[in-house]
């Protein structure tokens, strides 16, 4: 039998709009373990965003964080780390600053997470998102000497000029999209698909047998990647209109509907 695997993005994908990983996902994600399948997440999340989760699921599986600059297997240890150097992380930050509206922005190295302001409303609610904690400071409080990603909070609408202001600026960077609000820097190179393609050369699986569930931008080339790429049905409609794999929305348990599709779990699970 061919050796399977699935990545699946959290934000919008296994977590419903109430932050929750609905019953039928978590059976379908036990079905896979039971035969054999690894679950693998895959977050523009820390890695301290991401094991509240399979914690309170009774999850344990490797996790693929900040779109892929740290790869984690299911023991927790390293398999592979990559950021930007402090000095291009300062840049950044001072170009983000200079930026009006204000935004918020967020540093993470490893699995620290800095921000400028810990009583920033929009800090808090991602606080409250994630369920971490973050502490205040500036690029030299990273111990490592790498930032794996800087993430900016932007007022709604405002998200496009931020882009492509970034983009032009720091065009050697991975920038991209990860909602309305949320903005992703990386080392250039960076990306969930080629933490996918990375893992699967690992442990010798074909990407054509590997199955990928996400709903945003920084999710697409992830998608492409795999052999069966399914974009959740509350993807922004542009997007829906890239991809005919459409399953249903993260309220309604689309993973499950996906893998059942595909055959991967039993319908007495």
């Amino acid at each position: 039998m061919k050796k399977r695997i699935v990545f699946s993005d959290v934000d919008g994908t296994l977590l419903n709009s109430r932050h929750q990983v609905t019953a039928l996902t978590q059976e379908a994600i036990r079905g896979l373990e039971e035969q054999g399948i690894p679950f693998v997440i895959v977050s523009a999340r820390s890695p301290s965003g991401i094991y509240p989760i399979l914690q309170e699921c009774g999850f344990r599986c490797p996790i693929i964080a900040y779109s892929g600059a740290l790869i984690l297997d299911e023991s927790k240890q390293v398999l592979f780390h990559r950021g930007m150097d402090k000095k291009r992380a300062g840049e950044i930050i001072e170009v983000i600053e200079g930026m009006e509206p204000e935004i918020s922005w967020s540093i993470y190295s490893l699995d620290e997470w800095i921000v400028k302001d810990k009583t920033d409303p929009k800090i808090l609610r991602e606080e409250g998102i994630v369920k971490a904690e973050a502490i205040q400071g500036t690029v030299d409080t990273a111990r490592d000497g790498q930032i794996n990603k800087i993430l900016c909070i932007c007022d709604p609408g405002r998200i496009l000029e931020a882009e492509q202001k970034l983009k032009a600026g720091f065009p050697e960077c991975s920038i991209v999209k990860s909602s309305d609000i949320l903005l992703e820097i990386m080392e250039n190179g960076i990306n969930k698909a080629a933490a996918v393609r990375m893992l699967c050369s690992l442990w010798d699986i074909q990407t054509e047998n590997a199955a990928a569930f996400g709903d945003h931008y920084n999710d697409v080339e992830m998608l492409e990647t795999v052999g069966h790429g399914f974009l959740m049905g509350n993807a922004p409609e542009e997007l829906k209109c890239q991809f005919s794999n459409i399953t249903r929305d993260h309220d309604h348990d689309g993973i499950y509907h996906g893998l059942m599709e595909l055959g991967w779990i039993g319908h007495n699970i």
